[in-house]
């Protein structure tokens, strides 16, 4: 039996509740660029953050679409999808052609993604991110407007997409005026001392892994889970599978 239709809940929205939204909203772009530039050392956009964002919400509605089918899996070591049989991943297709360029697409952080596109981790009908909400009171042109899920990508999304936002409700982020908090980010010169300390490590094979950790925070972290001794194996894999 079809799962009952989500019940629509309107909200009204008040000028006072417009104006407690929206002065928070360019704080939060401004951090996104900031973070970008300091990481990166690139300049960009409102529009360039809107544009990858869109991306990320197309990667994230066709894979976890894929993800809730039986035969299907995440291979976490090359980034892309798993699939049981061509039987399997044909029979989807047939069904779903938008889908078909994602059987060997490689999509990085879809760990990052899958947890700033769901509200904890939710994926029934009805479930709704923080972001969500938050851009309900952006595309209004009524004061009454229904908070129901839709596939249009929403500002509140690219957001706190770029920021990696965890939060779940965008209320938590209203009941206080201080700054959003930034993703950690482990300086450059403390990568480079922890590789230091792995012996007989190469100077080439260092570099190589100096240049992959400092643009991923998760491999990173990754590698300072594991133990001493098996750091210097997991780098050379890592070096080797990338092919430079």
């Amino acid at each position: 039996m079809a799962a009952a239709k989500a019940k629509r809940i309107y909200l009204t929205w008040t000028d006072e509740m417009d104006n407690a939204l929206l002065v928070v909203l360019p704080h939060v772009y401004n951090a996104a660029i900031k973070n970008v530039r300091e990481r990166c050392n690139v300049e960009i956009t409102k529009d360039n953050i809107i544009a990858r964002c869109k991306t990320f919400d197309k990667h994230y509605e066709i894979i976890s679409k894929i993800l809730s089918q039986s035969g299907f899996g995440w291979d976490w070591e090359n980034n892309k999808l798993s699939i049981d049989s061509e039987d399997v991943w044909n029979r989807y297709v047939e069904s779903n052609k938008a889908s078909a360029c994602y059987k060997n697409k490689v999509v990085k952080n879809w760990d990052a993604l899958s947890t700033i596109y769901s509200s904890d981790h939710a994926n029934g009908e009805g479930a709704k991110t923080g972001a969500e909400s938050a851009q309900d009171s952006l595309e209004q042109a009524d004061d009454v407007s229904p908070k129901l899920p839709q596939k249009r990508q929403r500002t509140g999304d690219v957001i706190l997409c770029m920021l990696g936002d965890m939060k779940t409700s965008f209320k938590d982020a209203l009941k206080s005026t201080e700054p959003l908090p930034l993703p950690h980010v482990t300086p450059a010169v403390e990568i480079f001392a922890a590789l230091q300390m792995i012996q007989d490590f190469a100077r080439c094979d260092m570099l190589k892994s100096y240049g992959k950790l400092i643009l991923n925070e998760h491999l990173f972290q990754a590698l300072m889970d594991l133990p001493m001794a098996t750091r210097k194996e997991w780098l050379l894999m890592l070096n080797k599978k990338d092919g430079n």
